[in-house]
């Protein structure tokens, strides 16, 4: 799918609260991209909107599914390019916003949705900067893979995602070979830390990285950096728009480049870093491993069970969790390995964590869904340790105070509750498939 070379447009201009306005210069940046033949046009964060109040911010925001969005699927079809629409301040319920980043292809269709993890919260009064995302965002809960586009393997981040590179290195592992930061850093951040943040970036994780940027003053409270960059895997910037100057408070502009695959297998070639990764010693995982979606027609296997895929709400690459035929106490679930081992020895050391991170997840989404404030984690290794399925696999019961006579006894009926003469009573499959639904809630959106 992808080219040894790949012509891509990264974008600037300044959005206001004006919607409308802003969707005609995205035609008119988008326009000029594919006259010069870019294949990927990436757009900067908000580029929907920048309110100039939060009451505003939260009116004027759409679903993915909302009129403005079709607007940008059908842009990118009639243009016949790839639209990166970074920053879409994505309306999910009356109680949710998210900052997502949209990938569209060129036939608008939407390839990947990410939700931004770090939301910028951040008051520096010396240089005049205070902002609490978190007052209209919601805050991502995952990543998503990597995309194979003309350009190559592309990964998404939005902005403030650019200070932590521990994202990025994991986007690499992933199989990225460019990252984007579509960004609206402030004109004081910007003058500080945007051009040696994004080519540190590229230089660690031998990537081309392209961020698109806001420019200029959108309201009488907010300026931004401007400076829309594509560097190579190397740190050298190969394209670039201005950066914010006085007096200038507006810019709309784009800038090209050529993606080289071939620059980016010598690079790694000739500095093979991530290969002298001492993964010995200190190791970067992603909590509850790689989130996979869920086929409700398949089946998963637990030691001689089947397993319907309706009844498992969390999917990782090596595991997978599920609700239980008999629960202990409400929320009593399970989580075990996509391969078959009876013993925790037989696990290899990425199934091992990603078993217990997952399990972490899984604790915190039934207690918030149980009203619970503690759980108890129990694995039974082995035969003489209680398991009656050999295959290896963790109960989590979500606990309450008071929930047992004798706090202790939960282990007891643990031991029993799969037995004949269990007291708990057997589940159907519709039972079992609805409380996995509701559990889904909290790892798919």
């Amino acid at each position: 799918m992808s080219a040894p070379k790949c012509s891509v447009a990264v974008c600037q201009f300044t959005a206001t609260n004006n919607k409308e306005n802003n969707l005609q210069i995205v035609k008119q940046l988008v326009s000029e991209a594919a006259q010069k033949q870019a294949k990927i046009v990436f757009l900067p964060e908000a580029s929907d909107y920048i309110a100039a109040n939060k009451n505003e911010a939260k009116a004027f925001a759409e679903p993915l599914n909302g009129t403005l969005m079709n607007e940008y699927r059908n842009l990118a079809k009639t243009r016949k390019v790839w639209l990166s629409v970074g920053g879409f301040h994505e309306l999910v319920n009356e109680h949710q916003i998210f900052n997502t980043h949209v990938l569209i292809d060129d036939e608008g269709e939407i390839k990947s949705v990410y939700k931004k993890l770090h939301l910028f919260d951040v008051s520096i009064p010396e240089l005049n900067v205070n902002l609490r995302e978190s007052d209209l965002n919601e805050a991502g809960r995952h990543l998503v893979p990597p995309v194979m586009t003309p350009a190559g393997p592309l990964a998404l981040a939005i902005c403030y995602d650019l200070r932590f590179p521990e994202l990025s290195i994991i986007q690499r592992k992933q199989g990225a070979n460019i990252l984007t930061y579509p960004s609206a850093f402030t004109k004081a951040t910007g003058a500080l830390h945007w051009e040696t943040l994004l080519r540190s970036r590229a230089i660690e994780t031998q990537c081309y990285v392209i961020a698109a940027a806001q420019y200029g003053k959108h309201n009488e409270k907010r300026t931004s950096y401007g400076q829309a960059l594509i560097v190579d895997p190397q740190g050298k910037i190969i394209a670039e728009c201005p950066k914010y100057r006085e007096g200038h408070e507006t810019n709309q502009s784009i800038a090209i480049a050529e993606i080289d695959s071939n620059l980016i297998q010598k690079v790694r070639t000739e500095m093979p870093v991530f290969q002298h990764r001492r993964s010995d010693i200190y190791q970067l995982q992603v909590v509850g491993g790689e989130k996979i979606p869920i086929n409700d027609e398949e089946t998963f296997s637990f030691a001689h069970k089947i397993i319907p895929a309706s009844t498992v709400f969390y999917r990782t690459r090596h595991c997978y969790a599920f609700t239980n035929i008999r629960c202990v106490v409400p929320g009593h679930v399970l989580i075990s390995t996509v391969r078959c081992c009876k013993r925790l020895e037989d696990l290899t050391s990425e199934e091992v964590t990603d078993l217990f991170l997952t399990a972490v997840k899984v604790q915190k989404a039934v207690e918030n869904e149980y009203s619970a404030s503690s759980s108890t984690l129990c694995v039974q290794d082995g035969k003489h340790a209680g398991q009656t399925i050999p295959h290896v696999h963790i109960h989590i019961l979500p606990r309450k105070p008071n929930d047992f006579e004798v706090n202790d006894e939960i282990y007891d009926r643990l031991a029993k509750h799969d037995r004949e003469e269990s007291q708990e009573p057997l589940r159907n499959v519709t039972e079992m498939s609805q409380e996995a639904d509701t559990l889904r809630k909290y790892f798919y959106q």
